[in-house]
């Protein structure tokens, strides 16, 4: 688990006049946001928030349907939660937690790499179109990582997409090919670590969300839209199509794709939930917005969950 502190400012435009800081004027505030999140909070929001209220922003990243269950059996108290995908968010709101959740963001599945791969050739010319990316991810010797689909949202979404790949191509197998199986323990690794370990060369390739990937000012190669799952208008008529079986807690279950949109809430036992509320009202900001931008995020997608 990550859990970082910062007391930094940044240039993010003109001050906000953030609802609820009559209230949440002192004390700290306690985010719990998806691991890919990161740079984002801890560089962006988390210091804009600090120099807007000089409330002590506090930030811990990790898998998010990691971080529901932890707040949902209150081993864990945060004041904002902030998922990708509507699923932790259901966890939540099935313990009575969470009345609603709005979007703040969106992304895109991408295939990153690292510059010091010595296939570092060969994924560059994938991510100009010279080449098949899938082919290149078939290669020999390839190290690619990828998080856990049991804890983490992407590491189902990285599976969604070979599996949406696979008829999209019409490459049967190609899954099992360069994945091996759902719960592969030579690819997992954790959501924070992950992109971590591709810029210092481990790994050769990963998945990731482009907002994570731009962030980290790291090469990747775009994914069409029919498989990057970055359309809500397409999960009914395509994204759907996709299925996942994972043993989940001695279950078995199939599961679904869901839109790549970041959702915001204040859990129901929030120490501090005019805090939360106020750093939601940040993130939907304009100035808030612009530093989504920034840190390679695109806009909001779809209503309130």
């Amino acid at each position: 688990m990550a859990i970082n502190r910062r007391t930094f400012g940044i240039g993010a435009g003109a001050a906000l006049a953030l609802p609820a800081l009559a209230k949440a004027a002192s004390g700290t505030i306690t985010v719990a946001y998806a691991g890919s999140m990161g740079v984002l909070m801890n560089r962006g929001l988390g210091p804009e928030f600090e120099k807007q209220t000089h409330i002590t922003y506090r930030g811990i990243g990790q898998g998010a349907f990691a971080l529901a269950r932890l707040i949902a059996g209150k081993t864990m108290h945060a004041d904002v939660f902030v998922s990708i995908t509507p699923g932790p968010i259901r966890v939540l709101q099935k313990a009575g937690l969470v009345g609603h959740a709005v979007p703040v963001a969106s992304t895109a599945m991408v295939i990153a790499y690292s510059p010091k791969s010595r296939f570092a050739p060969q994924l560059e010319a994938a991510a100009s179109g010279k080449t098949k990316w899938y082919d290149v991810l078939e290669s020999k010797g390839l190290r690619f990582g990828r998080t856990d689909p049991r804890t983490d949202p992407q590491g189902r979404n990285i599976l969604f997409t070979f599996d949406l790949a696979e008829k999209f191509y019409h490459q049967p197998g190609l899954a099992k090919r360069v994945l091996g199986a759902p719960i592969n323990p030579r690819q997992i690794f954790t959501e924070p670590s992950l992109l971590a370990r591709l810029d210092a060369g481990e790994l050769d390739a990963t998945s990731g969300y482009e907002s994570a990937v731009k962030s980290l000012k790291l090469p990747f190669i775009p994914l069409p839209k029919e498989i990057n799952l970055s359309d809500p208008a397409m999960v009914e008529p395509w994204y759907s199509k996709a299925a996942v079986t994972l043993d989940l807690k001695g279950k078995t279950k199939v599961l679904h794709t869901e839109p790549l949109v970041f959702y915001a809430c204040v859990p129901k036992d929030a120490p501090n939930p005019d805090a939360g509320r106020a750093f939601i009202a940040l993130m939907q900001s304009k100035a808030g917005q612009d530093l989504f931008a920034r840190y390679g995020y695109n806009p909001p997608q779809g209503g309130a969950i």
